[in-house]
């Protein structure tokens, strides 16, 4: 078969599969009675956020426990990506099965979402700070390994097979041949990554971790809506730094570099300050205690109901996060386009058009940052206050949340890219749309296809977030047990949840081969 046809199958294979998805998740729609009003007070309470001193003293206290957890979580995981993402990337093995076994064996750790990496750690190392570092690092460190690996996939290779050809060895050929030229991408997805970081801090906040998770939480649980705000808005302040930060050193000056490594340095000290994290005063012969009594309590697994319905709650699970997944990258996409002004031109460099430009990607942006900084049981919350509880609810929110996460990364992406083409065709009259259709589109489809399959791999994951809503799937399960504290049931579902990311990675590895 041709690499053509290949990509056509692929294409109608995955046409069918939304449309299947979005189908399955839509029977027995129904609107909640009097969710409107309810959901109105929410949203009117953007404009009257809680400003008392005594509260903004607690949540400046909350932003920065938040804060320290997802700058170290965030340091830990680009570490272990950078050298994961290497040994992931094909050019790196001569045979298949080395290529296969790194990713199985980065699969593992991504596929437990981070809130189960908590209970976990939480059963072992007890209120030790360092269940949320650990939480956050190691699933997220697998998963920058993914995408590190599929960006130096999606690089040429022509400079790095030259060293190779003059005798350079692997590591020489990726430092001069491929390095430089994605060192950029990985820097924007570190600070995309601690954007993440920060999100996935507040939910393990929700669990107990502290911070304003813990502060969204209770304010939620009492319809406080204008203490929710107050913690959003900290929450958006924050991301947009960490997103002026990130803008700023895809360009840097030498200043601005020699300063950021200094802030970072600082930030690093500061966070393990603040949290008091201290490796050296763990209790090595009680923490393997613990972990020896939560193995023998989750081994043997068993089944939490029985074997098909097992197959059904994944099978679920699997058209949920397609569905959130085609949602994500329709509107994801649209605000992607609008928050990415188009290159300067001489003609247009300072009219009231720019302006008007710049101001609506700005408000875009802005728009995007609020939508995934809260985070996907919020949205479902929400979204219970319209919906009776179901799949619906649960995909709506997860696509809504990814909406904002893949219009971050495809705006990344679109600012990268080689304008020149596009110019080109402006210059030559080309339409607004022949220019992004012609002059834009073919050079980031294929990262804008790697950025969605990637997210569709986490969004099986964070199906365990919305389940505490009885979203359905596995997650609905795996909470189920947790509040049984049946260990053993939830180790079996974790495995399901493997078993599908594993499965996903490789359909997406497939599909993105065939598209390249």
């Amino acid at each position: 078969m041709t690499k053509a046809r290949s990509a056509r199958w692929w294409s109608m294979a995955a046409i069918a599969a939304v449309l299947v998805s979005v189908v399955s998740v839509m029977p027995g729609v129904a609107l909640a009675p009097g969710g409107v009003p309810t959901l109105a007070r929410f949203w009117l309470a953007a404009f009257s956020p809680d400003l008392g001193l005594t509260y903004i003293s607690r949540i400046l206290e909350a932003t920065l426990t938040t804060l320290a957890f997802s700058v170290l979580g965030t340091l830990l995981a680009v570490a272990i990506g950078f050298v994961g993402g290497v040994l992931m990337s094909e050019g790196w093995w001569r045979s298949r099965g080395g290529w296969m076994t790194a990713r199985l064996a980065f699969a593992l750790p991504r596929g437990v979402h981070e809130t189960v990496w908590a209970v976990v750690l939480l059963l072992v190392l007890g209120r030790d700070p360092l269940v949320g570092v650990l939480a956050i690092g190691i699933p997220f460190g697998a998963i920058t390994a993914k995408v590190y690996a599929e960006i130096i996939d999606e690089t040429p290779t022509g400079p790095s097979d030259a060293l190779r050809l003059a005798g350079a060895g692997k590591v020489a050929a990726f430092a001069y041949g491929t390095l430089p030229r994605v060192w950029r991408d990985f820097v924007a997805y570190a600070f995309y990554r601690l954007d993440c970081a920060l999100r996935a801090a507040v939910i393990l906040g929700m669990l107990g971790v502290g911070g304003l998770g813990f502060e969204l939480s209770t304010a939620f649980q009492g319809l406080a809506f204008g203490r929710m705000w107050t913690v959003m808005y900290a929450l958006l302040i924050v991301g947009l730094a960490c997103e002026w930060w990130s803008r700023n050193l895809r360009d840097p000056s030498r200043r601005f570099m020699a300063c950021s490594s200094i802030a970072i340095a600082a930030l690093t000290v500061l966070s393990a300050f603040h949290l008091r994290v201290s490796i050296l005063e763990l209790d090595l012969p009680r923490i393997a205690e613990r972990a020896a009594r939560v193995v023998q309590k989750a081994i043997p697994p068993t089944l939490p109901s029985t074997l098909p319905q097992l197959l059904v709650d994944s099978a679920l699970t699997l058209t949920m996060s397609i569905a959130a997944i085609a949602v994500a990258s329709l509107l994801g996409g649209v605000m992607a386009f609008i928050a990415t002004p188009p290159p300067v031109t001489p003609e247009g460099a300072r009219g009231p058009r720019r302006l008007a430009r710049e101001a609506l990607g700005f408000l875009a942006r802005a728009i995007l940052l609020l939508v995934r900084v809260t985070s996907p049981p919020v949205w479902a919350l929400l979204l219970l206050f319209l919906l009776f509880p179901g799949p619906l609810p649960g995909a709506l929110a997860l696509g809504i949340y990814n909406a904002g996460v893949l219009g971050r990364l495809y705006a990344e992406s679109l600012e990268t890219v080689d304008r020149r083409p596009s110019l080109a065709l402006r210059h030559a009259g080309a339409s607004r749309v022949a220019e992004a259709t012609y002059g834009v589109l073919p050079l980031i489809k294929g990262r804008f296809a790697a950025y969605s399959l990637y997210r569709w791999e986490v969004t099986i994951r964070e199906s365990v977030v919305v389940g505490v809503v009885g979203a359905g799937g596995l997650g609905r399960v795996l909470e189920a047990e947790r509040t049984a504290f049946d260990y053993s049931s939830m180790l079996t579902v974790v495995i399901a949840l493997l078993v599908l990311s594993i499965l996903v990675d490789l359909v997406s590895a497939a599909a993105r081969k065939a598209w390249r």
